[in-house]
């Protein structure tokens, strides 16, 4: 946070969450959803600890994982995007149609403060993302519900690809040769350039200007200078 004012970079704190299918507390459904969470503010930052640790310390079954409820109780001042294929609308319009992708997108609109939730375009060439942008478009339109461009960036440049994938097969303990191991189809997964993004979503501009808007938004200011120390209750004389 500071090297990144330092260098006059403006810094977002945010996370990518898992939402449990179900209740967080449930250990019998490993099923989850990614969602993006981005602090607006200092209560939006509080918010968005209050759920990290709840996840760890309340929702792990396999992966630290929030509920809608916590959520919706714990949502002020947050902004939420519907992230990317594995966020629960496009899992939700995969597995049972328009309609239904319909009425979980309003739900998670729901969640938050009117105009902060956002549905995600990416620029993935691939057919699911592209049938996924289509509904989403169409979807945001009848809903009402904002659009937002953003990038699936999993390195900088194109050409690391090849390197992300030795990665992958080292993380996940594969072999190159396994076709069968957890990969990405294509070589997209790089930091895209101002032109990519606007030829990519040229119409929808009103998605490229959410962008700016939600990053002019979130506006957390850390207080570096205090120290803040729990009140621990010990017992008389202690």
């Amino acid at each position: 946070y500071t090297e990144a004012k330092a260098h006059g970079t403006k810094l977002i704190f945010g996370c990518e969450t898992y939402v449990a299918a179900s209740d967080r507390h449930d250990r019998t459904n490993r099923r989850n959803y990614h969602l993006i969470l981005l602090a607006q503010n200092d209560i939006g930052y509080k918010n968005l600890s209050f759920l990290n640790s709840k996840g760890y310390l309340e929702g792990f079954y396999y992966n630290p994982r929030i509920d809608k409820q916590i959520l919706r109780d714990h949502s002020e001042g947050l902004i939420g995007l519907s992230a990317c294929l594995g966020g629960e609308v496009a899992q939700t319009l995969e597995k049972h149609g328009v309609a239904a992708a319909e009425e979980t997108a309003k739900e998670y609109a729901s969640l938050f403060a009117p105009g902060d939730f956002f549905l995600e375009l990416m620029p993935t060439p691939m057919a699911e993302q592209e049938t996924l942008n289509g509904e989403l478009k169409r979807m945001g339109r009848k809903l009402g519900i904002p659009l937002v461009a953003t990038n699936d960036c999993h390195y900088v440049n194109q050409s690391d690809a090849q390197a992300h994938d030795v990665l992958m097969a080292i993380q996940t303990g594969k072999s190159l040769k396994d076709e069968k191991r957890l990969k990405h189809v294509v070589d997209s997964y790089y930091m895209k350039s101002p032109s990519e993004m606007n030829d990519a979503f040229k119409d929808v501009p009103e998605a490229l200007e959410n962008s700016v808007e939600i990053a002019k938004r979130c506006n957390v200011k850390l207080k570096l200078d205090q120290t803040f120390l729990p009140n621990y209750k010990v017992p008389e004389g202690e």
